[in-house]
């Protein structure tokens, strides 16, 4: 009955724009909502445990393919998927929830609380990873958890065939002549050194003239 009262008081409240002050961050959630005067609300999320997020990452790093996804800063449906899974997923249960509000309202979610509930929702959508900084948890592991499985999978115990010579030009779209192919598949030969070297001829010696003959004499 509590919370039939005051969720849709908390909705028409978020809708009005009356939660005028909203921060999220690791464990908690801090909001100030305006009503009769400003009051001021208080969300503590406890930690989700080690083990449970443990299995949560080796679950999602099984999808390969949304490596991609989370390197881009998206979550993948098969992530979100069991990220958000009821009881086994991330999301807090009632017991690791704290509500607190300065108003006078006896109620443990009061419509204050629930506005600023409602407007945790809202930013949800528009940034799932806050989810993550609420469980005081780091969605980056997701990354590291599912780059490690792809290295795994993609080491083998030996490389691959190599191409053959009639299927190179079927992976490039090209004809080969064969032994164009052959040719240029095969290591170049080392030119030929030459076996030996003409030896340079002395240059000529000049003759002196009769003149420097007789005035040398």
């Amino acid at each position: 009955m509590d919370y039939a009262n005051r969720l849709p008081r908390g909705r028409t409240y978020v809708r009005n724009g009356s939660v005028v002050h909203l921060d999220i961050r690791s464990g908690e959630i801090e909001a100030t909502v305006s009503g009769s005067e400003l009051y001021q609300v208080k969300i503590s999320i406890a930690p989700a445990a080690k083990a449970k997020w443990k299995r949560l990452c080796h679950e999602c790093s099984g999808a390969i393919g949304s490596l991609v996804e989370l390197l881009r800063g998206r979550f993948s449906d098969h992530v979100m998927g069991i990220i958000t899974r009821k009881e086994t997923g991330l999301f807090p249960a009632p017991a690791e929830i704290e509500l607190k509000c300065s108003c006078p309202d006896w109620a443990t979610m009061c419509k204050h609380v629930a506005a600023v509930l409602y407007g945790v929702g809202s930013r949800l959508d528009e940034s799932p990873e806050l989810l993550f900084a609420l469980r005081s948890v780091n969605h980056e592991e997701l990354i590291t958890q599912a780059a490690t499985a792809t290295d795994l999978a993609g080491k083998t115990e030996a490389a691959g065939p190599e191409l053959a010579e009639s299927e190179i030009g079927a992976v490039f779209g090209i004809e080969l002549d064969p032994q164009t192919a052959t040719t240029a598949l095969a290591p170049a030969a080392p030119a030929p050194a030459k076996a030996r070297r003409k030896a340079s001829k002395p240059a000529p010696r000049k003759r002196r003239t009769k003149a420097r003959r007789k005035a040398n004499r």
